[in-house]
């Protein structure tokens, strides 16, 4: 029998989902160059992609679908009367690579927020039309969290679709002010991730919409370090809306699903699981802006932790299925 250090360096024998991959047609590589955009989010070089490279690193990691989507900065570089022209090309784009190779890409169509009303046909056209395997927001658009009672109705629909919603961080609107100089993903990433939850959480969006099955990523960002210190402030009647119970924080962060991109050490493992069970966590690589030497290292780590070999593959590949079902249905046909 496999034991559980190479179950996850090896990936399980039916090949990881990867639940946090990215990608930069040329299009979109092109528009962020026309809008003067040579790195994003405070420094942040802007990687090449392409869908060889994506399946020849995909085949050395033993990944053997990447769901796929666009990372920060999203649309958001354009004004908003200017992102659906966009968003309707990346959609459009990410339906005909996964149509080209279903079992080895799924697809997160991206929205034209703030506009609801674009965003909401956006979401129709994408569902129903393109047969997308779930939607990414930005932890905040323009500012505005994702709690805001403007994007209720975005919930609303995704609830009423039973539908995945992966969560990905962006630069904060003061980020020049506490950056200090430095790249957001090193702590702004994390930290607005976190700040978009607490404010669902507080707004009650997670928990008066039960249906959409959230994927946070970066193993809950500071979640596991602040998740007591949030769900004690439960406790005072000057903060409304707000959680019913201290308790109830806990309950709602631990039905959410987490991926671990770049959350495989030991430390942040430990963090992640005391959150959340082995259940819902899942594989994630954030490729291509976290390069190839970085995800193999990741996985490296995350072979550190004790898993046993039923735990390897759960995060590898199982629990992923249950959140994407067509997955699962593609390994049985």
């Amino acid at each position: 029998m496999t034991d559980a250090k190479t179950a996850i360096d090896e990936g399980c024998a039916c090949g990881r989902i990867d639940v946090h991959q990215h990608f930069l047609p040329d299009f979109y590589a092109e528009a962020l160059a026309k809008a003067g955009l040579e790195t994003v989010d405070g420094g942040m070089p802007i990687p090449v992609w392409s869908v060889t490279a994506a399946l020849e690193m995909m085949d050395r990691q033993q990944i053997a679908t990447g769901m796929i989507s666009l990372s920060s900065p999203s649309t958001h570089f354009l004004a908003p009367a200017k992102r659906g022209a966009l968003v309707r090309q990346v959609n459009e784009a990410g339906a005909l690579l996964v149509a080209a190779h279903p079992d080895r890409f799924g697809f997160f169509a991206t929205l034209p927020m703030p506009n609801v009303e674009a965003s909401l046909a956006e979401m129709r056209h994408a569902f129903d039309v393109l047969g997308v395997d779930g939607v990414i927001l930005e932890t905040n658009i323009d500012g505005t969290y994702l709690g805001s009672a403007a994007f209720a109705p975005i919930f609303a629909e995704l609830n009423r679709r039973k539908a995945t919603l992966f969560l990905h961080p962006t630069s904060p609107a003061c980020f020049e002010a506490v950056s200090l100089g430095r790249p957001a993903p090193m702590l702004e990433f994390p930290l607005d991730t976190t700040r978009t939850l607490v404010d669902l959480l507080y707004s009650r969006t997670l928990q008066t919409h039960p249906n959409i099955k959230v994927i946070v990523p970066h193993g809950g960002a500071a979640l596991p370090a602040l998740v007591a210190r949030i769900a004690a402030f439960a406790n005072l009647p000057i903060i409304t809306p707000r959680p019913a119970s201290e308790a109830e924080v806990f309950e709602i962060l631990a039905r959410l699903y987490y991926d671990v991109a770049l959350s495989g050490h030991p430390v942040a493992f430990a963090g992640l699981r005391r959150l959340a069970p082995i259940t819902q966590v899942l594989f994630g690589s954030d490729w291509p802006f976290t390069p190839e030497m970085g995800v193999a290292r990741n996985i490296h780590q995350l072979s550190s932790n004790g898993l046993s070999q039923a735990e390897a593959e759960a995060i590898a590949r199982e629990n992923a299925e249950r959140v994407f079902p067509r997955l699962a249905a593609l390994r049985r046909a």
